[in-house]
């Protein structure tokens, strides 16, 4: 038998299931990752200064026998900079499909739970109504309880929503 609490239990699902997902990705999509978090660090930041500024002072002050290769306005640089930005964006829009991919399947999974967890409390509400009955025991007439140990129709549910909400 499990020791363990449902927690924990809970927490082992959850995170063999983040790692399936993990180890799922391809080798483009492991790369996309990588990058898209390391851009996002401040030491990326730290060596884009560093680099930009030794490029523009490199330039700007030329010493003897030594001429600037990207002179003011520094088209080279813009080049540089506009090539890193496009590759940037489509490794960070690349890791968000793969996280909004992810993230759908979550959605599913907690839809599927939800349901599962209503379908057990209405049953588990009529089996509850069952047994008061058995048992002779008087609800008083309470509308709640016998319109909650109705089965809840997800399609009605959403329409009322789409009908109702801005």
């Amino acid at each position: 038998m499990d020791r363990r609490s449902t927690t924990e239990r809970n927490i082992d699902t959850i995170s063999a299931i983040e790692r399936d997902a993990l180890e799922k990705r391809s080798v483009w999509a492991r790369i996309g990752d990588t990058i898209a978090i390391q851009a996002g660090r401040a030491w990326f930041i730290a060596l884009n200064i560093a680099c930009f500024t030794g490029w523009i002072w490199f330039n700007l002050a030329p010493s003897e026998g030594r001429a600037p290769f990207d002179p003011y306005p520094f088209p080279l640089l813009n080049l540089v900079v506009s090539l890193e930005a496009i590759f940037l964006a489509m490794f960070i829009l690349m890791s968000q499909n793969r996280s909004n991919i992810q993230a759908e399947h979550r959605n599913h999974l907690d839809l599927q739970i939800n349901l599962l967890s209503e379908h057990e409390n209405t049953k588990m509400l009529q089996m509850l109504t069952a047994l008061c009955a058995h048992h002779q025991l008087v609800i008083s007439g309470d509308q709640e309880i016998a319109e909650l140990a109705k089965r809840t129709e997800p399609q009605e549910v959403l329409e009322q929503l789409k009908k109702n909400l801005p």
